[in-house]
């Protein structure tokens, strides 16, 4: 068998087992429910080009704190809500390794604005949504949400990433996974 195999047979029961290392305890649904709605909050206050879009947006799974570490092996976990009408439509975790020339610890939070129902029925197909298959996923950062208005935005899936702290530096493969969960 060679090492690419290997590497990526790994990083495939990583991301379909889940890092439990990184995983804590579940948050409940309503604590969920604060936070997540508390960091699109934030979001909106720190970008407009989030509120706009997420005025037109058919729903937002917001990701308040994800965990990521590694060194060479690496993985990250965190728990989200699917907001739609205003209301949580579900609940999520993300789940991801990586592999490569990569050392550190960091937390972020993401957004991902669903503009219509059919990327938001590809969260719940199969074995969960892998982010960089099926629909088009637009990672937005700051000049471009700056320069972007919601007449130009024709992609499926746009995702705002923040509150990131703590430094986690490398390059490396990386594979990461979306899966509804049952919150306590």
């Amino acid at each position: 068998m060679t090492t690419k195999r290997l590497i990526g047979i790994f990083l495939s029961a990583v991301v379909l087992a889940g890092p439990p290392a990184l995983a804590a305890e579940k948050g409940s649904a309503a604590q969920l429910d604060g936070e997540a709605r508390v960091a699109l909050n934030d979001l909106y206050a720190n970008t407009p080009a989030a509120k706009a879009l997420g005025q037109k947006a058919t729903a937002i799974l917001v990701f308040p704190k994800v965990t990521k570490a590694g060194f060479v092996i690496g993985g990250q976990y965190g728990e989200g809500a699917l907001l739609k009408g205003g209301k949580s439509a579900g609940y999520y975790s993300t789940t991801g390794a990586s592999y490569g020339l990569q050392a550190g610890a960091q937390t972020y939070g993401y957004a991902m604005f669903f503009m219509n129902e059919k990327a938001v029925g590809q969260l719940d197909k199969a074995q969960g949504f892998e982010v960089g298959i099926g629909p088009s996923v637009v990672v937005m950062d700051e000049g471009m949400a700056r320069s972007t208005t919601t007449t130009t935005m024709k992609d499926d899936i746009y995702a705002f990433i923040f509150s990131q702290k703590g430094l986690m530096a490398g390059i490396g493969l990386q594979g990461n996974k979306i899966s509804r969960i049952d919150p306590k």
